[in-house]
């Protein structure tokens, strides 16, 4: 279905992350919409629902936003025709995953509101956790809503708080005091082009320069895509203001000690190539592969990972055991989201139009296969019989993250227990069920490894230790398909 050439195997099952965004703030004035275009292509891998692109030309007339978005890919959603007609020097642009919020054209984003002081155009990755009440309040105070998502909810927030403040940007920060949860946000007004990140910093944000252009990004792959030099991450809880007068400034009012970083970002979200908070995430999957095989050895011929963020690690298992690295998977890389065929067998189908095993590279050998994690089970069962097809003697399985045992409530689609395996199930019996010789998780002890132990991070949906306390109301709008049951790794 998709012509795009994907960074990640994009897995029915496979936990899905809510967005990314870019900015992008041309000093000297030229257009930033085609820039904006290749940097929301770099971050495809974090939403492939829909997208879109919003600018303005700060020297024309004030408040005036062109944008263009629609469902789909973003090599499918715009044609060169739409991006000539994206004239500005300021812009914001959106992928998307709904985690909450319906997938439809009206939630995608990025948002443009227009209201007595000017124009925002606003791009939010995460999720709140009192959206539901901030919502209801604004509605009693007559405010009307054009999307599902929580995202509009901050929007309002903000411009009603600029109505009784110097600067957009302190708007931003009283806004921040309302609302709870995980947000990264690329906010655009009339001449400025801002960031903020929650102050626990669940989800990531950067800063990148290009000559005179600034670049707000979700990842540092998205700025070397772009041509960009990275000059650093947006700290939890900080605001940054870019402009020409003052280039970057920086308001601190809610930064906090405690962080509370998506571990999750390094082990799977994020693309390989990529650096968030001082970290590799390259290193940190090698240094999960690492773990796994010190604490899960196995007489085994070959080691292979599941494409794409199996294969770090499973380079570490092999670098750390001694095991030799192979590759077992070729993987078809001109697949779209096969997740949205209607019927279950379709869906099922999906692993072997996706992945095709390699018979002479694993016939008659023992496997240590790595993948990041296993959900409900049964795509684990679909590629395990695929290698015992090809004429693998035995299959070991490891995975680089522990078990998932709860729901994750700030922008990550990890359902609710009862539709976890390994919530109610053993080790064993998960092995059973998918039919592996043997199974190891990475052991939850070994997080702090994966980032050096250089940074407070949010592991709740292995622990269920929340670092905020849960949503009373579920505010995660689950995809439909999801409640058909279609995401069953």
């Amino acid at each position: 279905m998709s012509k795009q050439v994907m960074d990640h195997v994009y897995d029915e099952e496979a936990p899905h992350e809510e967005c990314g965004v870019f900015g992008a703030y041309d000093f000297d004035g030229a257009d930033v919409a085609p820039s904006i275009y290749y940097g929301l292509f770099a971050l495809q891998h974090r939403g492939q629902e829909s997208c879109g692109i919003a600018v303005s030309d700060t020297e024309g007339p004030k408040g005036k936003v062109l944008s263009y978005k629609g469902m789909g890919l973003v090599n499918e959603v715009f044609e060169p025709e739409d991006l000539e007609k994206l004239r500005g020097n300021i812009g914001v642009g959106h992928v998307r995953y709904s985690t909450a919020g319906s997938s439809t054209r009206e939630n995608a984003q990025p948002l443009v509101l227009n209201y007595v002081k000017g124009t925002l155009g606003l791009a939010h990755n995460g999720n709140l956790t009192n959206a539901p009440k901030l919502r209801r309040e604004l509605e009693y105070t007559g405010a009307i809503f054009q999307t599902t998502i929580d995202s509009e909810v901050i929007a309002y927030h903000i411009a009603r708080e600029r109505l009784h403040t110097a600067t957009v940007e302190e708007a931003v920060v009283r806004a921040m005091k309302k609302i709870e949860g995980a947000y990264s946000l690329v906010i655009m007004s009339p001449r400025k082009l801002i960031g903020a990140r929650d102050p626990f910093g669940f989800r990531p944000l950067c800063i990148g320069r290009r000559d005179n252009t600034y670049f707000l990004a979700s990842e540092s792959c998205a700025l070397d895509t772009v041509g960009a030099e990275f000059i650093r991450d947006v700290e939890p809880g900080e605001i940054v203001t870019i402009s020409p007068d003052h280039g970057i400034q920086s308001v601190q009012d809610m930064c906090q000690e405690k962080h509370a970083r998506c571990i999750f970002e390094y082990i799977y979200f994020a693309r390989p190539d990529s650096h968030i908070d001082k970290m590799s995430v390259y290193e940190s999957r090698i240094l999960a592969g690492r773990c796994l095989a010190k604490d899960h050895p196995v007489d085994a011929d070959l080691v292979v990972g599941v494409p794409e963020s199996g294969n770090a690690a499973a380079l570490g298992y092999s670098m750390e055991s001694g095991i030799p690295y192979g590759t077992a998977f070729i993987k078809n890389t001109y697949v779209g989201r096969t997740f949205i065929k209607p019927k279950q067998s379709q869906r099922e189908s999906g692993v072997n139009v996706k992945l095709n095993v390699l018979k002479e590279v694993v016939n008659g050998k023992r496997i240590v296969m790595i993948d990041d994690s296993i959900v409900r089970g049964t795509t684990s069962d679909r590629i395990i019989s695929m290698l015992r097809d090809a004429g693998a003697t035995e299959v070991h399985v490891r995975i680089s993250s522990p078990p998932f045992l709860h729901p994750c409530y700030f922008g990550t689609d990890i359902p609710d227990e009862d539709q976890l395996i390994a919530h109610n199930k053993t080790v064993d019996e998960i092995c059973k069920i998918i039919g592996a010789d043997s199974l190891g998780y990475l052991e939850l002890n070994r997080l702090p490894e994966l980032i050096h132990g250089n940074c407070g991070y949010c592991d709740a949906c292995f622990s269920g230790s929340y670092p905020i306390k849960p949503p009373e109301e579920d505010i995660r709008g689950e995809h439909e398909e999801f409640e058909r049951g279609s995401r069953n790794r």
